[in-house]
């Protein structure tokens, strides 16, 4: 069995749940019978990560997902599990993702504005999502449903904080997410939040969301274009090893919209990519150790 650095924490918005990740993929690892070591990259430089047999990033947010760790473990030639720095760039940024899978995917109409763009910009008069491009874990994201009632002061604090942010029409239907392995798609989770609430950062992590999966309810014909779309999504961008693609099922027309594509998806006990694996018959440790493996033989 292998020497692996696993790598969580960081200093992004996401770094309790990144804490948790890595906590939960060391654990996975360690039941596979692999000599494992839980690193911070807040505290720790590249040179200690390095020294491994392989680098299992759990980071999420800036600093893990966009490539910045990617590309120093590149020029170290130093194997690591997911995807390269130059996708994991790619990913990060909704709207250069956008921009780049448009051709190939459905995806909502959106902009990326500033907030006097925002306040003025159709998209804006009805209902909308508007996100960070460079961040996950539905930090910072405002999902408005009646345009009369914005919170107009947490808004602009985003706005402030993030300089330009994504908006995007809404898409009312069903959520789903897809998680690929290896190129293939493994398991559509259907994601129903509270009856009073959204899937937002609070409810994604405190448990209060439910989730189907597979979600049996929807028919053969649309559980086989998403996974389509995902393996897509995955390949297109050049994703590797592993990811999460988002989805809406519009309720009017039928019709799938993809969201974005995730490199490093959440690995918690709460997470969605390790209950799709789970779906297919893959448990965390035989997930975790799957992943450490192509990373060695590269």
């Amino acid at each position: 069995m292998a020497n692996i650095h696993v790598i969580s924490g960081g200093t992004s918005d996401e770094r309790a749940v990144s804490l948790r990740s890595g906590a939960a993929v060391a654990a996975g690892l360690e039941a596979a019978g692999h000599s494992v070591r839980i690193l911070d990259s807040a505290t720790i430089g590249i040179d200690e990560i390095a020294a491994a047999d392989a680098v299992f990033l759990a980071l999420h947010g800036a600093g893990g997902e966009d490539g910045t760790v990617q590309a120093q473990l590149e020029t170290r030639d130093v194997k690591f599990v997911g995807t390269d720095s130059v996708a994991s760039a790619l990913c990060f940024d909704k709207w250069r993702y956008r921009q780049f899978v448009q051709t190939d995917l459905p995806l909502p109409d959106g902009a990326l504005v500033t907030l006097d763009e925002f306040s003025g910009h159709p998209l804006s008069q009805q209902p909308f999502v508007l996100k960070p491009f460079d961040g996950g874990s539905s930090v910072d994201t405002f999902i408005i449903r009646d345009v009369q009632s914005i919170p107009v002061e947490a808004v602009r604090a985003s706005f402030d904080k993030h300089g330009k942010m994504l908006l995007e029409q809404l898409i009312v239907g069903i959520e789903l997410t897809v998680g690929v392995l290896i190129d293939k798609a493994i398991g559509i989770v259907e994601i129903i939040p509270p009856s009073d609430g959204e899937f937002d950062y609070e409810n994604k992590y405190n448990g209060m969301t439910q989730e189907l999966c597979p979600p049996e309810h929807l028919s053969a014909t649309v559980q086989a274009e998403a996974r389509k779309l995902a393996e897509t999504a995955h390949r297109i961008t050049g994703c590797r090893d592993f990811s999460r693609t988002d989805l809406m099922l519009e309720q009017s027309s039928g019709k799938l919209f993809v969201l974005e594509t995730n490199t490093i998806p959440g690995m918690t006990d709460q997470s969605l990519f390790p209950k799709a694996a789970l779906s297919a018959g893959i448990t965390m440790s035989q997930l975790c150790d799957q992943l450490v493996q192509l990373a060695l033989r590269r």
